[in-house]
């Protein structure tokens, strides 16, 4: 590995290390961290958000989606550049960590139907709103069952109760 390899590695180690600290830090509940990089390489977005970030642009984001995504991260929401969505999605529903998803499937059962409904559709990222349409129910309605997921799941935002709908088989990749 090159020396400017070797320095990027080391750099986004530190993000990633500073993300968990802020994230893990109850004097810091309401923060939401958004990654800002270069690097699209799946692992690090893994390790992102198993760190707990909201959010994940690559620096190429244009400016207009970059405060997009600031404002729907602090809106409790989390964000992940469109282009390596699907590719993540595929890739970790192929090799979810068997502690995390076992964990995960034992609290499925914790969850109602509608609760599951809610999680299955929150995985194919669907707004409240639009969750409100399909469901027929009131957007207050759903963010009442998607905070009870997020509890239930001990989720920190949207962006892992996606992933834990894809690890414990609630979706599946190319289903929606």
């Amino acid at each position: 590995m090159n020396a400017r390899k070797l320095g990027r590695r080391r750099h986004s180690l530190r993000c990633l290390e500073a993300t968990r600290r802020i994230t893990s830090d109850e004097s810091l509940a309401s923060t939401r961290v958004v990654i800002l990089t270069t690097f699209d390489l799946d692992e690090y977005v893994y390790e992102a958000l198993r760190a707990s970030a909201s959010g994940f642009l690559l620096k190429d984001t244009m400016p207009i989606d970059l405060l997009h995504a600031v404002r729907v991260v602090a809106a409790g929401d989390a964000l992940i550049s469109p282009r390596i969505t699907r590719r993540l999605i595929e890739e970790f529903a192929r090799r979810p960590e068997p502690a995390t998803a076992a964990a995960a499937v034992a609290a499925l059962s914790q969850l109602t139907e509608r609760e599951r409904e809610v999680l299955a559709l929150v995985a194919r990222g669907q707004s409240n709103a639009e969750i409100s349409t399909a469901l027929f129910v009131s957007y207050a309605t759903v963010k009442t069952h998607v905070s009870h997921l997020l509890m239930k799941l001990e989720a920190r935002d949207r962006a892992q109760l996606v992933m834990i709908a894809y690890e414990t088989g609630v979706v599946l990749p190319g289903t929606g």
